[in-house]
């Protein structure tokens, strides 16, 4: 029995933590029952010594001390704060009027504010339910397909997970023992791309389909101009002037901020793209704020609308991403300026109260003890886990997959992907990215990339049966049976768990696309990333020529009173000017000019 529990000891371990979950017990506890039983046992049959445990409570304080995950409860409250104040509300309201003419509007307004809302809620639950009470109802009221209407709303509520700041980079960058920086800066452009590939989706739909996707009826659009006009015009105006700005700014970003904070490498692209949209959003606040003081009358009801609605959030973005990627700020930082901007802006809106204030610092805290209490219990099975030799009965798992990195990567994605099916994303990085972490860094795989990629795998967890979160979501909030319509008087079916269950198809089809192509294109992620200085030649022999002291050493005992910088090329002494006609000497290794000078200096 001894022989037997030493040699499938890791084994055991994983199907001891799989009964315990399946028997309904929640994971963080799981995790240390199993953690802890096994280490016992590995005490009883001579596996581990006595003190195995001794150093468990220093772990576990170092946790604690961690201030990269003070970041979660400040981006969370940020988020409540904002969502509470109904925010989606106004937001999904007012860009459904923008693009409510064109088939296909109301989806895409779905889609935009759904980025918006991961950019600044970053929690699933609270976009889908928003855009589930406040857009699914107009959608089938004005006869959208309701596979489309549905799964435009789960889909576009699981943006949260890839979009930064998102709280699963946070996990995935503490995990990997990664910047959050750099886990924000690597999935910026591979978020921004899932949000291009659902907007495409979208115009093929509305090509293809164009019933599927009506446009909104002229006697649904609310901010018509006294002529009758949309006032689309002006808002198209103050786009292209604000766009102007923008890009004047991104090419002159690098010679006002460099100087500002000291850096002497270029700018890094991400970087001069947020700071140029957070110049163009507080030019068109500064010009509507000018107008409505003033009443100049320059800008349509529209375009006044969407500034007064859309600016305010996306300045907070991009400031807290802004002061990120410019290093000002660490993720921590940047998480408690957005909670103060999100108070702030519920403050203007005059929506702050005692009882938001109340029901958002409970819920944070509620999520912030959970995200603790899972991670503590995942470094106690950890902890025994790693006593057994756990992760090199791991890498001898993958060791033999063909394909090198490659197939690593296509076993390691089928394998988030099944078990997002049935387990939260929490779950899945606190126990199996600690696992395979390792095994990618041995096999040369960016810890950065790897994060991203894992990333967006885990974003289908939310839309995969039979435990989709986000189907949930939507499920809990959508009709139930047959009402009628309070606007068009018309009665309207009850939306099926079928329907919301198949409108996830496409897009996990997409995300599945969108990791593929973050796969095969590396760049996407680690382009974005701050490379290290390179140094060359020169710069190195310019080092040498300067190092205090070569020219102060004196010469040895009985040697020639000479130029004591004799030999000496890649030092202080140039190297005469070659006569003419005759040819320049091979240029030597200035290190080992260094050290043939040293030698004969002893």
């Amino acid at each position: 029995m001894v022989e037997f529990l030493t040699a499938n000891f890791v084994p055991l371990m994983f199907g001891g933590l799989l009964v315990f979950l399946l028997s309904g017990f929640p994971v963080a506890f799981s995790l240390a029952a199993t953690g802890m039983f096994f280490g016992f046992v590995g005490m009883e049959v001579g596996l581990f010594p006595s003190n195995l445990f001794q150093a468990l409570p220093l772990r576990v304080f170092g946790i604690m001390q961690n201030d990269t995950l003070l970041a979660i409860p400040f981006f969370t409250l940020m988020g409540i704060i904002l969502e509470r104040s109904r925010m989606a509300e106004d937001l999904l309201a007012t860009v459904a009027q923008v693009f409510g003419p064109v088939r296909g509007g109301l989806a895409v307004a779905v889609i935009l504010v759904g980025a918006l809302l991961a950019a600044t809620t970053g929690v699933v639950a609270a976009a889908v339910i928003s855009m589930g009470l406040i857009s699914l109802p107009i959608m089938l009221r004005y006869g959208y397909n309701r596979t489309i209407a549905t799964g435009t709303i789960t889909a576009s509520g699981t943006l949260a997970q890839a979009i930064p700041p998102s709280l699963v980079l946070i996990v995935l960058a503490d995990q990997l023992g990664r910047s959050v920086g750099d886990m924000y800066s690597g999935g910026l452009i591979p978020g921004l791309m899932l949000v291009g590939m659902y907007l495409l989706f979208i115009a093929v739909v509305a090509i293809v389909k164009p019933h599927w996707v009506p446009a909104l009826p002229a006697e649904a659009r609310v901010y018509n101009e006294p002529n009758g006009s949309s006032g689309h015009r002006s808002l198209l105006i103050l786009l292209a002037i604000c766009a102007v700005a923008g890009y004047a700014w991104s090419q002159v970003h690098q010679s006002i901020i460099n100087p500002l904070i000291g850096r002497e490498m270029d700018a890094p692209g991400d970087e001069i793209v947020i700071m140029s949209l957070t110049v163009a959003s507080f030019l068109a606040l500064f010009m509507a704020l000018f107008n409505s003081l003033f009443k100049l009358g320059l800008l349509s009801r529209l375009a006044g609308q969407v500034t007064f609605v859309l600016i305010p959030p996306l300045v907070l973005i991009f400031l807290v991403l802004g002061t990120i990627f410019l290093g000002i700020a660490t993720p921590t930082e940047g998480g408690a300026m957005g909670a103060l901007g999100a108070l702030i802006m519920a403050g203007s809106r005059k929506r702050l109260s005692w009882s938001l204030m109340s029901q958002a610092l409970e819920n944070t805290t509620k999520l912030a003890i959970f995200v603790l209490f899972i991670l503590i219990g995942s470094t106690v099975f950890s902890f025994t886990f790693n006593a057994a030799d756990g992760h090199i009965w791991v890498e001898h798992l993958f060791a033999k997959l063909p394909g090198g990195q490659m197939g690593f990567l296509l076993v390691v994605n089928l394998l988030v992907f099944v078990l997002g099916m049935f387990i939260d994303f929490f779950e899945i990085a606190f126990i199996v990215i600690p696992l395979l972490a390792p095994v990618a860094d041995k096999l040369g795989i960016d810890l950065i990339w790897f994060g991203i990629i894992l990333a967006m795998n885990l974003q289908t967890s939310f839309l995969t049966p039979p435990f989709g979160f986000a189907l949930f979501y939507l499920r809990s909030v959508a009709a139930r049976s047959d009402y009628t319509d309070h606007v068009t008087k018309k009665r309207i079916p009850a939306v099926t768990t079928a329907q919301i269950y198949k409108g996830s198809i496409a897009f996990i089809v997409l995300q599945l696309i969108m990791v593929t192509v973050v796969v095969l294109n590396p760049g996407l992620v680690t382009g974005s990333l701050s490379k290290a200085a390179v140094v060359d030649d020169a710069t190195v022999t310019d080092m040498l020529n300067n190092m205090p002291g070569l020219e102060e050493e004196a010469p040895a005992e009985g040697a020639e009173e000479s130029d004591p910088t004799e030999g000496m090329e890649g030092a202080d002494a140039q190297p005469a000017e070659p006569a003419a006609g005759e040819e320049p000497a091979a240029e030597d290794d200035p290190a080992k000019a260094l050290e043939e000078a040293i030698k004969k200096a002893e």
